[in-house]
C-alpha cells in the first residue's frame, strides 16, 4: 500500500508540476506517423508528396531490408506540427497510395536498450571445481 501512495504521489507532482522533458510523455501524441503496407515502388519522395498537403513534412522514411536493399512495406512520416499529423492520420488512412491502400496509425516512442548490458544467453556456466 505504501508503495501505490508513492507512485500516486510522483504521479501528481509530474502533472501538477510538469517538467518539459516529461510532457512529451504524458501528452501521448506526437508529430511522427508509422504507414504500413506501402507499396514496394513507394519511395520516400513521393511519400512525403502525399503527406504534405496536410502541413510541413520534415522527414518521410521508408525502411529497408538491408540484405536486399528493398523496401519492407512500412515507413514514418514525420510532421512540423502536431495537428498537422492529427490530420494526415485522419485523411490518408486507408487512402491508396501507388495502388495500394496504406494504413495509418501514431509512431510509437522507440525503446532504446543499453548496448553495454549483455543479454542472456542461456544458463550461466557451472563454476569449475578446483
Amino acid at each position: 500500500m505504501a508503495a501505490l501512495r508513492g507512485i500516486s504521489h510522483n504521479l501528481y507532482t509530474h502533472i501538477s508540476h510538469p517538467n518539459p522533458q516529461l510532457l512529451f510523455f504524458f501528452r501521448g501524441f506526437s508529430s511522427k506517423l508509422f504507414v504500413k503496407d506501402i507499396s514496394f515502388s513507394t519511395t520516400e519522395e513521393t511519400l512525403a508528396e502525399a503527406f504534405s498537403k496536410f502541413g510541413e513534412v520534415t522527414e518521410a522514411k521508408i525502411i529497408r531490408d538491408k540484405v536486399r536493399n528493398r523496401s519492407k512495406g512500412y515507413g514514418y512520416v514525420s510532421f512540423a506540427k502536431e495537428d498537422e499529423a492529427k490530420r494526415a492520420l485522419t485523411d490518408m488512412n486507408g487512402k491508396f497510395l501507388d495502388g495500394r491502400a496504406i494504413f495509418v496509425d501514431p509512431a510509437r516512442p522507440s525503446r532504446h536498450f543499453d548496448s553495454a548490458m549483455q543479454a542472456a544467453r542461456g544458463p550461466p556456466e557451472p563454476a569449475g571445481d578446483s
